[in-house]
């Protein structure tokens, strides 16, 4: 625990896919990530040893990240700066809006565990043995939690049991 920066390196790149999961923006979750790692400078004291302190760390991103997305329902962004996306043509934006929408409407049927994982690995890009570590359970846990997931994301079945 002296050496911050060992820490620092040991553990940004876990913390930063964890808040781009959770985010989708680059930038966003580079500020949230050097953000926690003050934070964490800051209460190192509170840390008792009773997890991982990868878990510690992505517990106090998941406050920060919960506290921008409180800020930000306070003080919306206004139109004309919100950025704007390329599309090649209205009928192909559409198309795939439509598909991405209904994919993340499936996966947001799936109960807590299994909806977690799915995030961390398809769109924060977690390995399984990083994903265990962020959830406290273990890196084949995380794998069969996954393919139970794609595997009912596939048959429709996400909105079966809570």
């Amino acid at each position: 625990m002296d050496d911050m920066d060992a820490v620092y390196r040991a553990h940004a790149q876990t913390v930063y896919k964890f808040l781009l999961a959770q985010c989708h923006d680059p930038d966003l979750s580079e500020e949230l990530t050097q953000e926690t790692f003050y934070q964490a400078v800051r209460s190192i004291d509170r840390f008792d040893g009773s997890c991982k302190l990868s878990v510690w760390l992505c517990q106090i991103a998941k406050h920060l990240w919960y506290q921008h997305l409180r800020k930000r329902q306070r003080d919306p962004v206004p139109l004309e700066t919100a950025p704007e996306s390329p599309v090649p043509s209205a009928e192909e934006g559409l198309l795939e809006q439509e598909g991405r929408l209904a994919l993340l409407r499936l996966i947001h049927q799936l109960p807590e565990p299994q909806r977690e994982v799915v995030y961390l690995r398809a769109f924060g890009d977690l390995s399984f043995r990083e994903i265990g570590d962020v959830l406290g359970k273990t890196e084949n846990w995380a794998r069969v939690t996954f393919y139970r997931s794609k595997e009912k994301l596939r048959t429709g079945g996400a909105g079966d049991e809570k």
